[in-house]
C-alpha cells in the first residue's frame, strides 16, 4: 500500500525557484516509523544553505527534500511503535538526513526517534517555530555554555530564529542579553523581545560597545550565528576565562579562532542534543515549561498559507528583512 502526499522537492541547487511541490507516494509505515499529516512547518537558515548547496554536507540530488521543523498529528504507525498512536500531536525532531526526510510536505515518514511530543494547547504555527531554535538556544547556553543567572551573554545574528529564541532563554535564566544586529531598522524590535542593550554592528564597534556595556569585563558568553573571521574578533569581547559558542556560518567562511586566552571554545552542532532520547527527552522538557509558564513564546515574523507558498517563505528568508521564524501553514 501507498499513500499519496506532496512534497516540496529540488533537483538541482540554487535559489528559491529551484523549489518545487509535487505529488509523491509514500510507502506505509515499517517497523519503527510514523506517518506524520504535517499542519505547519517553519524554515531555518540552514534550509536555505542546502537548498543553495552552502550547508556542512550537500542534497542527494535530484528529488531532495527539505525542512527540519514541522507541527502535525500521527496519522499511522508500524510495526513495533509504542511511544506514539494515531491522533497524537507531535513535533519533528529535526536530528535527521534533509534529502531523505526533510519535513516540507503535507505527509512525512519519519522514524519514530525523529518525532517528539507536541505540548498541549500549543497551535500548529506555534509549534511548528518551536522546536530546532529552542532545543538550539537550550542546548548550546544552559546544557554547553553552563548559562547562569547574572552572566552577560552577547548574542550575534540576535533577529534570527535562534537569535530570538537565545533572548528568551538568557531572560528565563536570570541572565542580561546583549544582542547585535546589521541594522538600526531592528533596534527596538529586538529590545521589545527582550534585549538589555543592541548593538547595530554596521554603525557601532561590537567589541568597544560590548566591553562598555558590561562595565570593561566583557560578555561571559558569547552566541555567535555567523563565523568566519568575525569570530576571532569576539574572543576580545568576552571576558577572561569565558565562554564562545558557534553554532552557525552565515558568513559561509572557515571559523577562525580567537588569540585571547583563557577562552573555551565550543562549536556547537544541535544533533548533540536531539540525537539521543536523554537529550530529546531533556529539551522537550524545557521548551514545553517554558512554553506553559510563558517565558518561552515564539517570535513569527510571517505566515505563508500553502505549499505552494514555499518559495515565497524562501525568498523571505534569503532577504534577511525578518525577525524571527518564517512559517508555511499547510
Amino acid at each position: 500500500m501507498t499513500i499519496s502526499a506532496r512534497a516540496v522537492l529540488f533537483h538541482e541547487t540554487g535559489g528559491p525557484d529551484v523549489l518545487s511541490v509535487e505529488k509523491v507516494e509514500l510507502p506505509a509505515p515499517g517497523p519503527g516509523e510514523v506517518l506524520v499529516a504535517v499542519e505547519a512547518l517553519a524554515l531555518n537558515r540552514a534550509e536555505a544553505l542546502f537548498r543553495s548547496g552552502d550547508y556542512f554536507y550537500q542534497p542527494t540530488l535530484p528529488a531532495s527534500r527539505n525542512g527540519y521543523e514541522a507541527a502535525g498529528r500521527i496519522e499511522a504507525v508500524g510495526a513495533g511503535v509504542t511511544t506514539f498512536a494515531p491522533g497524537d500531536p507531535v513535533l519533528a525532531a529535526a536530528n535527521f538526513e534533509l534529502s531523505a526526510h526533510g519535513v516540507y510536505g503535507d505527509r512525512v515518514l519519519l522514524p519514530e526517534t525523529s518525532v517528539v511530543a507536541r505540548p498541549a494547547d500549543v497551535d500548529a504555527v506555534t509549534a511548528a517555530a518551536v522546536w530546532l531554535t529552542y532545543s538550539t538556544a537550550y542546548g548550546a547556553l544552559v546544557e554547553r555554555a553552563g548559562l547562569r543567572a547574572g552572566d552577560q551573554v552577547l548574542i550575534t545574528g540576535a533577529s534570527s530564529g535562534v537569535g530570538t529564541a537565545a533572548l528568551q532563554v538568557v531572560r528565563r535564566a536570570g541572565a542580561v542579553p546583549i544582542a547585535t544586529t546589521r541594522t538600526e531598522a531592528k533596534r527596538r524590535q529586538l529590545l521589545d523581545l527582550g534585549a538589555e542593550h543592541v548593538i547595530v554592528s554596521d554603525d557601532e564597534d561590537v567589541i568597544k560597545k560590548t566591553r562598555r556595556l558590561t562595565g570593561g569585563r566583557g560578555a561571559e558568553i558569547v552566541l555567535d550565528a555567523i563565523g568566519g573571521a568575525h569570530f576571532a574578533a569576539l574572543g576580545e569581547a568576552a571576558v577572561a576565562d569565558g565562554t564562545l559558542v558557534s553554532y552557525g556560518w552565515l558568513s559561509l567562511q572557515t571559523a577562525q579562532l580567537p588569540m585571547q586566552w583563557p577562552l573555551t571554545v565550543h562549536g556547537y552542532n544541535n544533533l548533540a542534543l536531539t540525537g539521543t532520547a536523554d537529550g530529546r527527552r531533556r529539551a522537550a522538557h524545557y521548551i514545553g515549561s517554558g512554553l506553559t509558564d510563558g517565558t518561552l513564546r515564539p517570535v513569527v515574523a510571517e505566515v505563508f498559507d500553502g505549499l505552494d507558498r514555499v518559495r515565497d517563505a524562501h525568498r523571505l528568508m534569503d532577504s534577511g528583512r525578518h525577525t524571527g521564524k518564517i512559517v508555511v501553514r499547510v
